[in-house]
């Protein structure tokens, strides 16, 4: 199997992100067929890794996907290049809140499970020795998980860097210092309110990658970090689809306002022999009218709200849920399902209509977590009492749902929450992204 390493932080906003779109394009810049991934639900970060390599960026989710998913996962992975590098999530040990025993999803996790060596990104900034005990504490933190390097981020100069290597001589010496990234300010990815901008709405995006892989390539022993890679130990399984297809002819919306698909479930789709096109509502563009379904998954549709409803492509979705299509909308798809969208400056939008729900970001309320699901009743996503797992990440505020339900709904851990979505007949939606079945 193909080698791998994670990139991993002992906690969130330690660089990893930067780091690891650096290795992607310096390794690419020296001929490494290079494959990425992410570990956790997140679908921003797969873009800019794709940008940054060339290849598409799959997700590695422990607690969200069943363990042949994660296997088929990564075997993908292996068969898209010679060296995996995948991105860990929030802290190294950090996952869900689930009870002991049970896989929670973390970098941790998955890093034991695939038997790929841990390299981690560590911030100096106000601290020197310390540092090198960070590391000493997360080597030593956890039998399986091998933390084999480690790339010191934002040091201040000379002094910095040897006061740092000294302790880690000392402290840790079986860890591989691979290298110590001098602060660069200007280096940074632009936020919003569900975290990274969109890669392909990043307005430099080509010149962040040239940057961070020039950085990396000044400071980070590359030869040292593909050295330590290690062949993983999930072995590969025959692919389980992480969802039904909605159909045999599936049209799926993507555009910088319906981006959030995860390729695993778009390439599930496509193994058991759906056919899939793509369109673009903010271009004006309906679904294909041979389709005998329509994805439309989450991104950004708030912010574009005024230009979808004058764009003229809500007539298309009515005329696909008129013939029988099925039509699924997912978080942002989910809203614009509904009859209207409030934005951020309480302008109302009409939106397509197809279900009874009107939602509103002027009153945000942070939603955020992992989630078992299980179908209320028979539809396009399957039948009642289908389970599936997984996230919800909005700020969008519900302000009727008038309705029958579409999902009884839990926590990862497994505490009930109320029931989710919304359902008309064909036309389904929810705020929740859906991983893989349970």
């Amino acid at each position: 199997m193909t080698a791998g390493l994670v990139i991993a932080a002992p906690a969130s906003g330690s660089g990893k992100t930067l780091v690891t779109l650096g290795l992607l394009a310096a390794l690419a810049a020296r001929g490494v067929r290079v494959a990425a991934a992410k570990v956790g639900p997140d679908y921003i970060d797969p873009a800019f890794h794709q940008a940054a390599c060339g290849r598409p960026s799959l997700t590695l989710d422990s607690w969200a996907m069943r363990p042949a998913t994660l296997a088929a996962q990564a075997a993908a992975l292996a068969q898209s290049g010679d060296l995996i590098v995948c991105e860990g999530v929030m802290g190294l040990f950090d996952g869900a809140d689930v009870a002991p025993g049970e896989r929670n999803g973390s970098t941790a996790e998955v890093a034991a499970l695939t038997g790929w060596p841990v390299v981690l990104v560590v911030d100096c900034r106000g601290m020197a020795g310390s540092a090198a005990a960070v590391v000493a504490g997360f080597a030593a933190a956890r039998p399986g998980v091998r933390v084999a390097g480690v790339l010191f981020n934002r040091v201040g100069g000379d002094k910095h860097r040897r006061m740092i290597a000294r302790a880690l001589a000392e402290l840790c010496p079986g860890v591989v210092p691979l290298g110590y990234l001098p602060r660069a300010e200007a280096l940074a990815i632009p936020s919003r309110h569900l975290g990274l901008v969109q890669a392909c709405e990043h307005p430099e995006l080509p010149r962040l990658i040239a940057d961070a892989a020039r950085l990396v390539a000044d400071h980070v022993d590359l030869d040292a970090f593909v050295g330590l890679a290690c062949a993983g130990g999930l072995a590969a399984e025959a692919a389980p689809v992480p969802a039904p297809p909605l159909g045999q002819r599936i049209a799926v919306a993507r555009d910088a306002a319906f981006a959030f698909a995860y390729p695993g479930v778009l390439d599930g789709w496509r193994a058991a022999g759906a056919e899939l096109s793509l369109f673009s509502p903010l271009a004006g563009q309906g679904p294909d009218e041979s389709c005998d379904a329509v994805y439309l998954p989450g991104g950004y549709p708030e912010l574009h709200a005024g230009r979808l409803a004058a764009g003229g492509v809500f007539a298309g979705l009515c005329a696909a849920a008129a013939r029988g299509a099925a039509v699924v909308g997912e978080c942002g798809g989910y809203m614009v399902l509904g009859r209207s969208l409030a934005d951020a400056d309480g302008n109302i939008h009409p939106m397509a209509g197809l279900l009874p729900v009107d939602t509103s970001f002027q009153a945000r309320r942070l939603h955020l977590g992992y989630r078992r699901a299980r179908l209320l009743a028979d539809g396009p996503l399957g039948a009642a009492g289908q389970r599936f797992r997984g996230h919800e990440f909005h700020y969008a505020s519900v302000v009727a749902e008038d309705g029958p339900a579409l999902f009884a709904c839990a926590e990862a851990g497994g505490a009930t929450l109320p029931d989710c979505g919304c359902r008309a007949g064909n036309v389904v939606g929810s705020f929740l992204h859906l991983i893989d079945m349970a």
